[in-house]
């Protein structure tokens, strides 16, 4: 009876007129089975919105050279302060950089290698599209 609806419902009716749905069932299967919940999904598409800045992928590039404190990350930029530290603290909140003190400074870092991977792929691909 479910199947029956299945492949009466005019909407799949309308996507097995292309021809080429049971060509693909089976990777329609596989990523209905191994699609994560749509929470990680969206936490996922969190993240890379947080990559869409120019700003951020200046400080991720100057991170992925070593620590820095913010001034540092302030002049290499010719920014100011407190911007520098805004985007540091979104950064922060996506743990893509972690933070320590050093005395009255704050020195900032790549939170771990999943940061500098995810940073190096994104890299390759742009280059590749060259």
């Amino acid at each position: 009876m479910e199947e029956d609806r299945r492949t009466h419902s005019p909407e799949l009716s309308e996507q097995s007129a292309c021809g080429c749905r049971e060509e693909h069932a089976g990777t329609m299967e596989k990523a209905r089975r191994e699609m994560p919940p749509i929470e990680k999904l969206y936490d996922l598409s969190e993240l890379f919105k947080v990559f869409g800045d120019t700003t951020r992928i200046r400080i991720l590039w100057a991170l992925s050279e070593g620590e820095m404190c913010v001034c540092d990350l302030a002049e290499l930029l010719d920014m100011g302060q407190s911007a520098v530290s805004h985007q540091l603290r979104l950064l922060r909140q996506s743990r893509l950089v972690r933070c320590r003190r050093e005395g009255k400074s704050s020195v900032y870092a790549l939170d771990d290698d999943h940061v500098q991977k995810i940073f190096q792929l994104g890299m390759s691909h742009i280059e590749e599209l060259r």
